[in-house]
């Protein structure tokens, strides 16, 4: 009785915390009117809402913002190379560059 408790035990610690596993999404696509919009969420359904994006040129950071409460962002897109980077904590980090995004 106690060997099947143990396993038992075990089993519902795995399958829990698979059942709280997700993976960062976001996708971005040029308005066509001089602005980029960028959606985040999670694998899982979850809302992206107030998670950190940014939009780095050059090495440098030119907007830092969070997801909307519709988990979007839209910026003014900029001249020359750049990165999207959706940011929601180490293991959860997507990165957009800027010449994947199109209309």
């Amino acid at each position: 009785m106690k060997k099947t408790l143990v396993v038992t035990m075990a089993a519902l610690v795995l399958l829990s915390t698979n059942a709280f596993a997700h993976t960062a999404l976001m996708s971005c696509f040029d308005e066509g009117d001089g602005t980029i919009t960028c959606e985040g969420g999670f694998s899982d359904g979850s809302s992206a809402s107030g998670v950190e994006f940014r939009v780095e040129q050059n090495g440098k950071v030119i907007l830092k913002t969070k997801m909307n409460e519709y988990s979007e962002v839209n910026f003014k897109k900029p001249a020359g190379a750049y990165q999207a980077i959706f940011n929601a904590g180490e293991g959860h980090t997507v990165y957009v560059d800027g010449n994947d995004i199109v209309e």
